[in-house]
């Protein structure tokens, strides 16, 4: 995680942090590893020197372990601390670049491996529809707020999803995660796709 969620937090706020990536980094190691399907909770739970039922304290499934995002709450909450005169989508770009950018390589590195395990196991391919649902409820709630418009419009939801469906779109199997990439997916959504409203030729 970035150094930004600890701030402000107390001792036992930044141990439940710490442990929760202790968690995760040795899942990853033993999915590297031994493979997904391979590896157990308990496993798991040994590698990070906890019990199995600790670790369904952090986490309800292996799957749900791969398929949360945590950065996503803090790309929201950066994105309704931008100054209110911004546009929505210029607020909500700052707060990813930041996000982003303040990563160190190694937690870069975690992010890019666990995008590339969702997209290698069948199970987590099918279940990321869920996982999505919540970040494109997440980020249209925190439009709508910003807004000042009614939770859960229409219009909040569409452009949540088609920001999510811009950014998917570019992060394939060949290219996986790239910064670069997810930044000209947002230099198209931001103008307009104008491509795609003139006649061919």
């Amino acid at each position: 995680m970035p150094a930004e969620p600890e701030m402000g937090l107390g001792l036992r706020e930044r141990k439940k942090l710490r442990t929760r990536a202790t968690i995760r980094e040795q899942a990853m190691r033993l999915f590297a590893e031994k493979g997904y399907g391979e590896t157990t909770v308990e496993q798991i739970a040994e590698a990070a020197e906890i019990s199995p039922s600790t670790f369904f304290r952090y986490f309800p499934s292996k799957e749900q372990l791969v398929l949360v995002d945590d950065y996503d709450p803090i790309m929201i909450q950066g994105f309704k601390d931008e100054p209110a005169e911004l546009p929505a989508l210029t607020a909500l770009r700052r707060s990813m670049e930041r996000v982003f950018t303040t990563m160190s390589p190694e937690q870069l590195d975690r992010e890019i491996a666990r995008q590339k395990l969702i997209r290698s196991v069948p199970e987590l391919r099918a279940a990321q529809l869920d996982e999505l649902q919540r970040t494109i409820a997440l980020l249209a709630n925190g439009v709508a707020e910003r807004l000042g418009r009614p939770q859960g419009d229409l219009e909040s939801r569409a452009f949540a999803g088609a920001l999510v469906g811009a950014i998917l779109g570019v992060l394939d199997d060949e290219h996986g995660f790239s910064l670069e990439r997810m930044g000209r997916a947002l230099d198209l959504f931001e103008a307009g796709f104008p491509f795609a409203t003139q006649p061919p030729g």
